[in-house]
């Protein structure tokens, strides 16, 4: 398990947070050093912002593997008869690829028209379904409104997933399991008690409702509407503001909430399998049309998310299971190496995620230093200095969840 030496690492901290969006969580994450900007709506994750995004993809690809879904990888970029079989080769949105041989390929932006084609190899008959396949992968979209850091991106990642079913009662059961499995991981990410299931406009999708999943956020993008009688909560795009009726219990009443998506689920149905002729015998012996849902968790969007939902005071509080580190250990002189690296060794013994900050010098002072521990909120601190090491141990600082450390000599 790497050990990150700040006294050899390449990404600095800044001292100010630079003014580079609409929000604080991405000024933070600049100026932590986790992130830096290409262009809008494209960045580079740098090794703490890309262990972030790491384990935020890996507590996804747990639930889902858990949940019975396989995952797959499939291309970036693919060919145009693929999206002419669909007629969705001239949406403006998404990016084209003309080549030296007057050949055009597409920068997916999703992956309806691959995963099909790709199923269909498979799937012959009734009994292979229902099934479930996904990916984590990068995206691209011509996003006209780039911007807000990492929430509107035109290079984003995201875990997209395609179900397939014999008819509407297959998928009824595996619908419910995979509300539950999205909550599961909103929960482990530490945003599940304000993200909820909400009715949405299916877009360019269908016609019939979708479901979003919105994080209550005061900055947030979507204006939800959420019923005072039962609690479900109701996308802006699809209520009359002038007459709120709830769609599920049909109470007239909501408070208004701002709040920011970061999952949807869309029923396809036939839209994708009738171009590619995706059909499976049933259990008659009948050909009959495979029908789809998809369901996609915006990865990178998610980090934004969590970083906007859990800052405070100019800094962010992140959950445990994603925090860029288990320990931050610092020494206050070169001669406290030794004892640090004692200490270190026995928590990479343990599994623990270490950064080390052995800097020496007039500006890397214990200020500088905890100020440091404390822009990359690194759940644990050990302070290694002359006092400590009389009494025996380190300076351990336990981050609580009121934005407080609990104090404490820990002997070696």
């Amino acid at each position: 398990m790497q050990v990150i030496k700040l006294s050899k690492f390449p990404f600095k901290t800044e001292k100010v947070p630079p003014k580079a969006s609409d929000n604080v969580s991405t000024s933070l994450l600049l100026q932590a050093g986790l992130i830096r900007q290409v262009m809008a709506g494209v960045y580079t994750y740098t090794t703490l912002g890309l262990r972030i995004l790491k384990k935020i993809e890996n507590i996804i690809r747990q639930e889902m593997d858990n949940y019975g879904c396989y995952e797959i990888l499939m291309p970036w970029i693919s060919p145009k008869e693929y999206w002419d079989a669909t007629w969705r080769w001239d949406i403006e949105e998404y990016f084209k690829l003309p080549t030296y041989d007057n050949k055009f390929y597409r920068l997916n932006p999703t992956h309806e028209e691959l995963v099909v084609p790709l199923m269909k190899q498979f799937i012959k008959s009734y009994k292979d379904l229902p099934t479930c396949v996904y990916q984590i992968q990068t995206k691209y979209r011509n996003e006209k409104r780039a911007k807000s850091g990492l929430l509107r991106g035109r290079e984003f990642l995201m875990k997209d997933a395609y179900s397939f079913h014999i008819d509407e009662k297959d998928f009824e059961n595996f619908y419910e399991w995979m509300i539950d499995t999205y909550k599961k991981i909103f929960d482990r990410l530490g945003i599940g008690k304000d993200t909820y299931l909400t009715y949405a406009d299916g877009g360019t999708f269908t016609d019939k409702y979708s479901h979003e999943f919105q994080t209550l956020l005061p900055i947030g993008e979507d204006t939800i509407y959420i019923c005072e009688n039962c609690g479900t909560a109701h996308n802006k795009e699809i209520v009359d503001e002038n007459n709120f009726k709830c769609i599920k219990c049909g109470g007239t009443k909501a408070r208004i909430e701002k709040a920011s998506e970061v999952g949807n689920i869309f029923p396809l149905e036939t839209k994708y399998t009738r171009p590619f002729d995706m059909k499976v015998l049933d259990e008659n012996w009948q050909e009959k049309d495979v029908i789809m849902w998809c369901y996609g968790i915006g990865v990178s969007r998610l980090m934004w998310v969590i970083a906007e939902y859990f800052t405070k005071d100019w800094k962010i509080l992140w959950p445990e299971s994603i925090a860029p580190a288990d320990w931050y250990v610092i020494i206050l002189k070169p001669e406290h190496e030794e004892k640090a690296n004692q200490l270190i060794s026995r928590l990479v013994s343990e599994w623990k995620e270490v950064i080390f900050d052995d800097r020496v010098g007039k500006k890397f002072g214990f200020g500088q230093k905890i100020k440091d521990a404390e822009l990359l909120w690194v759940p644990n601190i050990a302070i290694i200095s002359d006092k400590t090491l009389e009494e025996g141990g380190f300076e351990k600082r336990t981050r609580k969840e009121n934005w407080e450390y609990e104090v404490q000599i820990v002997k070696f």
